[in-house]
């Protein structure tokens, strides 16, 4: 445990020398305090229903932004650490691959969660000096957010990693990352729509609909948060959706957690049988 944390460590301290940790975390706080303040247009003033319409924004945008920066993190982990020759280094002292692998992907997490936790904490603790008696309301509902914000983060983390396990060149890789973000953030949800209107939301069962949702981490992810509170849910008109489905918070949360850890199990066996 000690060799995977002293990895962490210097991920860490990378990330803060490439100033990845800082520009994320500023980037973050500014558009979170933005969409806080914003979220008082519906009503006027800063006051009752603002945190509810500041999650909304927030998801709408963690959807968007944060499987970006996971993706631009993660995408040359592997790759790009066999190129350089620092990863056939690393492994010379006695470091397994798999400990390296989880090492890095701790300490790209850590960055993550930091710039995470601190860039929409600050919208939090905004809204509180404001209107401590409408935030105190929606106050489990934003903790839960961010709280599964870190852990879409650490979902596309984990198909970064796997990405850059597979391929040999870091231009392959960047280009799977933009792929999959199209992919799994735009393209899925048109489709998932045109199927939809298609069939004029008779065609597909329940149980198929939760089936593709859960296909996808960024659905899920929105539909823990969108769809999760009767309150957020009618602000981000999703209400219907989570009438019709059957998936539990618990069981979003446990696709989430599936999409952390089958992606990084399979690149750390695709990093065990790599020739380095």
């Amino acid at each position: 445990m000690r060799t995977i944390l002293t990895i962490a460590a210097k991920e860490v301290r990378d990330g803060l020398r490439n100033r990845w940790v800082a520009a994320t975390t500023l980037l973050m706080a500014a558009l979170a305090l933005t969409l806080a303040f914003l979220g008082s247009a519906p009503t006027g003033t800063v006051g009752a229903g603002q945190l509810e319409v500041t999650i909304v924004s927030l998801s709408s945008l963690t959807i968007f932004l944060l499987p970006l920066v996971a993706l631009l993190l993660s995408f040359d982990a592997v790759v790009g650490e066999v190129d350089r020759g620092t990863m056939l280094l690393l492994l010379s002292y006695p470091v397994a691959r798999w400990q390296a692998l989880a090492g890095k992907y701790l300490g790209h997490l850590a960055i993550i969660a930091f710039a995470t936790v601190a860039g929409y904490g600050s919208a939090g603790i905004a809204l509180w000096a404001t209107a401590p008696e409408a935030a105190a309301d929606g106050l489990p509902a934003f903790a839960a957010m961010v709280g599964s914000s870190v852990l879409l983060g650490a979902a596309f983390l984990s198909l970064g990693y796997l990405a850059s396990a597979v391929v040999r060149d870091r231009g392959t890789a960047a280009g799977i990352a933009v792929g999959l973000w199209l992919v799994l953030v735009l393209l899925y949800d048109m489709g998932l729509l045109g199927l939809l209107v298609a069939t004029q939301g008779q065609g597909i069962p329940g149980g198929l609909l939760d089936a593709l949702l859960l296909a996808n981490p960024a659905d899920a992810y929105r539909l823990l948060n969108l769809a999760g509170s009767d309150a957020v849910g009618r602000f981000a008109g999703m209400a219907g959706l989570a009438a019709r489905g059957a998936l539990s918070p618990a069981a979003l949360v446990a696709a989430l957690a599936a999409w952390v850890l089958a992606p990084l199990g399979l690149a750390a066996l695709a990093l065990s049988r790599r020739q380095i």
